[in-house]
């Protein structure tokens, strides 16, 4: 019993760091019809941010807290000078997005200098339940991941800016002629996607330690959450996230964690031929 409460606990958590990057990388590929494939690079920079104000004698939080920030503000100028110019030409951006990671990562890897690098868990030690232990700060990343999700919901459903990405989403230039600043609500998203990215990043660099290709595996895995998802909502990322990350983290357990990875890919690749639409099919872009 307690060992199956522990894999179930591992799983979780490792959907939990899922939904948190596909988060962002959702909202992008929902409300501009692109895929950043610079997200996992954006994961990266936010563990580099916290692991650089650690290295200088800051707080751990001081720079989990800054990261999604200085993320969110550094993706708002890519998409300024760079990304805007590509929204006419999906695969260009794509492959656009994909040069920009390769730039980032190399960067962060001249700088770590090809190291793996640690970062100490802000809340150490285990949870005890009765005799079971699990990882406190593995279970703050589940509680964060849960109000992200709430709070993002909330924001796209509830307020005006909500709104007004809603409506460039759905007709773009009948919110130009409505007085919408469609430029800026993309720069604005792009932002936000990023500032979570950045987020996951921060949050995760105490479990994985910090290394130029942190975000290549997370990138993959948030793609084909999203496809399986589906693209145009809200929820269908989250709900593909929490499908791939719970595959992801539960076969390792039955099967070798190679041939894990495989089947993942191989179930998604059928589900998307007979369900192109993913799991919650959205407006589309």
């Amino acid at each position: 019993m307690a060992s199956t409460f522990v894999a179930a606990f591992e799983i979780l958590s490792f959907g939990a760091i899922i939904v948190l990057v596909v988060l962002g990388l959702g909202i992008i590929a929902s409300m501009m019809g692109i895929f950043n494939f610079a997200q996992g690079e954006f994961v990266l920079l936010g563990a580099y941010v916290t692991y650089l104000a650690f290295s200088r004698g800051a707080p751990i939080w001081a720079g989990m807290l800054a990261a999604p920030f200085i993320v969110g503000a550094f993706g708002f100028v890519l998409e300024a000078l760079i990304i805007r110019r590509f929204y006419a030409a999906p695969i260009v951006a794509m492959l656009g997005t994909y040069a920009l990671g390769l730039i980032i990562r190399e960067s962060v890897r001249g700088l770590i200098g090809g190291f793996y690098l640690t970062v100490p868990e802000p809340i150490g030690g285990s949870i005890d339940i009765g005799t079971m232990h699990i990882s406190a700060w593995r279970f703050t990343i589940i509680v964060i991941t849960l109000l992200v999700i709430g709070g993002c919901y909330l924001l796209l459903s509830r307020t005006s800016f909500g709104l007004r990405v809603r409506a460039t989403l759905e007709n773009p230039a009948l919110a130009r002629a409505s007085g919408i600043s469609t430029p800026m609500i993309y720069g604005a998203t792009f932002a936000f996607g990023a500032a979570l990215a950045g987020l996951a990043g921060a949050l995760i660099v105490p479990v994985f330690s910090l290394f130029a290709d942190l975000g290549i595996r997370f990138l993959i895995q948030g793609f084909v959450a999203v496809m399986v998802g589906g693209v145009g909502s809200f929820i269908g990322p989250v709900a593909g996230a929490g499908l791939i990350g719970t595959l992801s983290a539960a076969l390792p357990w039955v099967m070798a964690p190679v041939i894990a990875d495989v089947l993942v890919f191989v179930l998604a690749i059928v589900f998307i031929k007979f369900r192109p639409q993913g799991l919650i099919a959205g407006k589309g872009v």
